[in-house]
C-alpha cells in the first residue's frame, strides 16, 4: 500500500516573505517516487514561473529521494521518507528530504568526475543535486538533505494569485 499525506500551511518566513508548505510522508519503496515528484512538481509549479529550472528541480528531487529510500533507508518499507517544501511568494524553492537511516558523511563521497570513477553505474545523486540546485547542504550525519533554487526572474505567481481576487487557501490575502 503506498501511502502519502500533504498538508497546505500559509506561513510566514523570516522577515516579512511569506511561503506555502507542503510536507510529504512517503514509505521506502521506490515506486512512489514518480507519483510523489509529480506531486511536488505541481505544487512548485504554482509559486513558480515555468523558464526550465524546474526540470533541474524535479532531477534534483527525484535523487534525493532515491538516495533517501535506497542508501538511508535500505529499500526499508517500514522506514519512512520525510519531505517538506517551502515555496516563497517570489519562486524560491526550498526542499528539505530527511531519511530514517544512520546517516553518512558527505565528505567521503567518491568524486564522480574523477577519471578511476567515470564508468561506475552510480555513485552521481549528490554531483546531480549540487549541479541542479542553487545549494544543497547535508545535516543530522547526512540523513537530511536541504536543497534551495533561487527565484527565476520572471517569477511573478503572487501577484498574478492577487489580481485574481480569489480566496489563497481559505482567506482572503
Amino acid at each position: 500500500m503506498v501511502q502519502t499525506g500533504s498538508h497546505f500551511l500559509l506561513k510566514r518566513c523570516s522577515g516579512s516573505a511569506r511561503f506555502v508548505q507542503m510536507r510529504q510522508s512517503l514509505f521506502s519503496l521506490l515506486d512512489i517516487v514518480p507519483r510523489s515528484v509529480d506531486e511536488l512538481m505541481r505544487f512548485i509549479g504554482k509559486f513558480r514561473t515555468k523558464d526550465g529550472s524546474e526540470l533541474d528541480i524535479e532531477l534534483a528531487v527525484c535523487e534525493a529521494l532515491v538516495n533517501a529510500i535506497v542508501h538511508g533507508n535500505e529499500l526499508d518499507p517500514s522506514k519512512r521518507v520525510y519531505v517538506t517544501c517551502h515555496c516563497v511568494m517570489d519562486g524560491e524553492v526550498c526542499i528539505s528530504i530527511q531519511d530514517e537511516g544512520p546517516g553518512f558523511d558527505p565528505g567521503c563521497v567518491p568524486d564522480p568526475i574523477a577519471p578511476e570513477n567515470l564508468l561506475l553505474t552510480s555513485g552521481r545523486g549528490i554531483y546531480l543535486m549540487k549541479m541542479f540546485m542553487d545549494e544543497v547542504s547535508f545535516r543530522k550525519r547526512g540523513s537530511v538533505v536541504q536543497m534551495r533554487k533561487n527565484p527565476n526572474d520572471s517569477s511573478n505567481c503572487y501577484q498574478e494569485i492577487r489580481s485574481a481576487r480569489k480566496p489563497l487557501f481559505g482567506t482572503a490575502t
